[in-house]
């Protein structure tokens, strides 16, 4: 008769656990994080992210970044041709949609995942600097960039749940493609030779391959658009709700 009676109390115990665990599955529909690596760069980018089905969820992050921050793409300084560091600052749009395997899933949103994403950015940017022609006359240099980019891709990663609410998601992989539109327009009167002297010296930044050869700076507008490989990767901070 006990041991009958324990029987039924462990399988009571079972079906509380397995309970409370589907409970959990259940109420957890939602999260909010914060990169932890778009930080080192000077920027904060928001997500939230909600469950809509077992093991599908939808996100969206908001990013914005100022002009401070580790990458930064050094100044031209060659004979004729003297400015400061590149810097840009704007904001980010990222919608995604992700997929959790049931096997590593703990509670609603962690584990493994696969997914796919889209992401808007737009950047200001200058270039400012000294310019000395070949009679030794200076000149100023100042221009202005507006870049924006659209990028589709895949993504891989894995979400460490640390506690039932708390976690760490490591963005792994996302490869995909970026559809670049560039617009410098320039500040300032220069002489024609500049622009000969200025898009041989840009020639020594790998950034510029991907621009079409057809594309110089110029007196005024110059506008390009282009295609290059794009790159996802981070690690996320996420509270569950």
């Amino acid at each position: 008769m006990i041991k009958q009676v324990l029987i039924i109390v462990l399988i009571s115990l079972s079906f509380c656990i397995n309970a409370q665990n589907e409970d959990l599955r259940d109420e957890r529909k939602n999260e909010i994080g914060l990169s932890v690596s778009d930080l080192l760069n000077g920027a904060y980018q928001f997500q939230y992210e909600r469950m809509i089905g077992d093991h599908i969820s939808v996100g969206l992050g908001i990013g914005f970044k100022g002009d401070n921050g580790l990458i930064r793409l050094s100044g031209l300084d060659t004979d004729k041709i003297q400015t400061g560091d590149l810097t840009y600052s704007g904001f980010k749009f990222v919608p995604a949609v992700r997929y959790y395997l049931n096997s590593t899933t703990k509670y609603s949103m962690d584990g493994f995942y696969f997914g796919a994403y889209t992401k808007y950015s737009n950047y200001k940017s200058d270039l400012d600097g000294l310019y000395t022609d070949d009679a030794g006359d200076d000149f100023i240099v100042e221009f202005d960039a507006d870049i924006s980019v659209l990028s589709v891709g895949f993504m891989a990663g894995y979400k460490w749940a640390i506690s039932d609410r708390f976690s760490i998601n490591f963005l792994i992989v996302g490869p995909g493609a970026g559809f670049h539109n560039y617009e410098i327009e320039n500040k300032r009167d220069l002489p024609d030779e500049f622009y000969e002297d200025l898009n041989n010296a840009l020639d020594q930044y790998s950034l510029f391959d991907f621009i079409d050869a057809d594309f110089k700076f110029s007196e005024v507008k110059g506008k390009t658009t282009f295609t290059a490989p794009a790159f996802r990767y981070g690690i996320t901070l996420g509270y569950s709700f």
